[in-house]
């Protein structure tokens, strides 16, 4: 698959998002005058019973993958039975928001786990019908449109961000988002503010989203220590604290798994991420569309 004709001919080394120095340019505004935004993305998934499972926790034998996969399954689940409990009472009683990246399978699969977070009010991103390359969709814009309006369907709420399952995108993705009327997409983790991305229509907001401070990649792909989640965030705020009279206000996304964060060895250190942030006087957590709002307002397309 080819980008567009137009997107092709640039020498630039990516031909969606311009190529920015750390400092170079900077929001003329701070949001509530805190310097450290942080965006926390749960994302909760729908994984079939009926097909390989996105991730495995424990390996086939000798290598020969069969179905079912019934503990790979059970790791996932037990996220949405007993995490996904778990990570939204904390964050209620902390009074803390996040974004919530789902899979629209969610809606009809698990409709216990989407009432419980409509509730919560928080924001929904789009993230595909079930845990499913983008890349391996037949058809992808169907895949977007279907899951976009069944989301804003049963919540009544609209749409604005997006989250590919596994941030893997085929060349057309921004195009397609931008059809739909996507205004943010959290696949681009090159920046510590968001940039604007260039697509066959209108401009998308290229939202940081962390691959150093995920869980999935921190416990599931490099299968660190429970605390290890914990330790990277204190460093992390410690050298962005340094950095923002320099670069001015910087966003951190944080993503996070139920079945990875809200198994009980690993939540005690959410807990304490939690009390480490809110304590943090340069520290503001808030949604995908605010975060969003503030950049575009401050710095046009």
């Amino acid at each position: 698959m080819q980008l567009s004709s137009e997107l092709s001919k640039t020498s630039a080394a990516h031909p969606r998002i311009a190529f920015s120095w750390a400092g170079q340019s900077r929001p003329s505004s701070i949001p509530n005058d805190r310097r450290i935004i942080v965006h926390f993305v749960l994302n909760v998934e729908s994984w079939p019973f009926d097909r390989p499972m996105p991730r495995e926790l424990l390996t086939a034998p000798h290598g020969t993958r069969h179905l079912p996969d019934v503990p790979n399954f059970c790791w996932a689940e037990y996220g949405l039975r007993v995490g996904l409990p778990r990570i939204l009472r904390l964050f209620r009683e902390r009074g803390i928001t996040a974004s919530v990246s789902l899979n629209a399978g969610v809606v009809d699969a698990y409709p216990a786990c989407f009432e419980a977070i409509l509730e919560t009010g928080w924001e929904l991103i789009g993230h595909g019908i079930d845990q499913v390359s983008m890349q391996s969709a037949p058809d992808e814009r169907a895949i977007v449109e279907q899951s976009i309006s069944r989301l804003e369907e049963a919540s009544g709420r609209k749409v604005r961000g997006w989250l590919s399952p596994g941030l893997r995108e085929s060349y057309e993705t921004p195009d397609i988002l931008a059809d739909r009327g996507i205004d943010y997409v959290c696949d681009w983790g090159l920046d510590d503010r968001p940039s604007w991305m260039s697509t066959s229509g209108r401009p998308l907001i290229a939202m940081p989203y962390s691959l150093e401070l995920n869980d999935s990649v921190v416990y599931a792909v490099e299968k660190h220590r429970s605390d290890e989640l914990f330790s990277r965030l204190v460093s992390t705020l410690d050298c962005l604290g340094a950095e923002v009279g320099t670069f001015g206000p910087r966003v951190l996304g944080i993503g996070l798994h139920p079945h990875l964060m809200g198994v009980p060895h690993r939540f005690v250190f959410l807990q304490r991420m939690l009390d480490r942030l809110t304590a943090h006087k340069d520290v503001d957590i808030l949604s995908g569309s605010q975060i969003a709002d503030w950049f575009a307002e401050s710095q046009p397309a």
